[in-house]
């Protein structure tokens, strides 16, 4: 059994629970993370999520995003998730959290997460594990925002929310 942590609206530990359980009725909120990706063009690292994920399969999104095991530092699972997801290692710095609650039509599955933005740097090529990943892309801030207005539908529900607070925070390259 894949156990996520629950928190409250203040990211405090509440207890454990299985991760397809708070994603059902209205979803219990637990933490997650986001990992962005730069290189040193400016360009952020999108994938592909695998079709055959529990929720929001075949949908893109930022470089990698899960949930830390219960006990597990969460920059490590962040790290951990990306060496497993896209074959890259890297250090990662967290920069902001926010919460959000979405619904995957297909699924029925809905996310209610306080999740923990983190940003890396490289210039390596991803090595995506075919299991997780259908397709990956460099794409530039300017390509994104003009994607992101025309065809949101496309994206996952918490990347547009995440890469609207990097560039109120000045966090989102110039490319």
């Amino acid at each position: 059994m894949d156990e996520v942590i629950l928190v409250d609206a203040a990211d405090h530990v509440l207890g454990r629970a299985d991760k397809l359980v708070v994603h059902t009725g209205e979803g219990q909120l637990h933490r997650a993370f986001s990992v962005f990706v730069f290189n040193s063009a400016g360009e952020l690292l999108l994938q592909q999520r695998g079709t055959e994920k529990y929720h929001f399969g075949g949908l893109w999104s930022n470089t990698t995003c899960s949930h830390p095991a219960p006990e597990e530092d969460i920059r490590e699972a962040a790290e951990r998730r990306l060496a497993f997801e896209m074959g890259l290692t890297l250090s990662l710095k967290e920069e902001f959290t926010f919460e959000y609650r979405a619904s995957d039509p297909k699924s029925k599955l809905v996310e209610h997460e306080i999740d923990h933005v983190f940003i890396g740097h490289t210039d390596d090529t991803p090595k995506p594990n075919v299991e997780e990943v259908n397709a990956w892309g460099w794409i530039t801030p300017a390509d994104l925002a003009a994607q992101l207005e025309h065809g949101s539908d496309v994206f996952t529900p918490w990347f547009p929310i995440a890469v609207s607070e990097l560039a109120d925070r000045g966090l989102l390259p110039r490319a």
